[in-house]
């Protein structure tokens, strides 16, 4: 099993910034990539980024490229999301999942945190 621990949510205005990050515990070993997904009011949960454990590999949702930037520390078991030029449509709950490398798809998926409230005034 592998336990995932979201923090850094809040209340901030449009174009604010925020950093987020996952600690994760457990058979972290067995998890080869790291992904951040957001889920709004009555919306599907989507995709934002992703990175893997090993070569740093990332990849952006469209909507969020240029703003957000995922990183890992591998030594803390932690991944972060740095959240700049924040707006209200980024108001979500941001959840982190380990799984598989390069894929945007939540099903893949294994482990998830609870989530972490992140809402953008205008």
């Amino acid at each position: 099993q592998v336990q995932l621990v979201e923090s850094g949510g809040g209340l901030v205005q449009a174009g604010d910034s925020l950093r987020l990050s996952c600690a994760a515990s457990g058979r972290t070993f067995s998890t080869r990539a790291m992904g951040w997904f957001r889920q709004a009011p009555g919306k599907e949960r989507e995709f934002v980024a992703a990175i893997t454990w090993g070569a740093g590999n990332t990849n952006y949702a469209d909507s969020v490229k240029g703003r957000f930037t995922i990183s890992r520390d591998n030594a803390k078991n932690t991944v972060y999301l740095q959240m700049n030029s924040l707006k209200p449509e980024d108001t979500a709950v941001y959840y982190c999942a380990a799984g598989p490398p390069g894929s945007d798809r939540s099903l893949v998926y294994d482990y998830w945190g609870q989530g972490t409230q992140v809402t953008v005034s205008s």
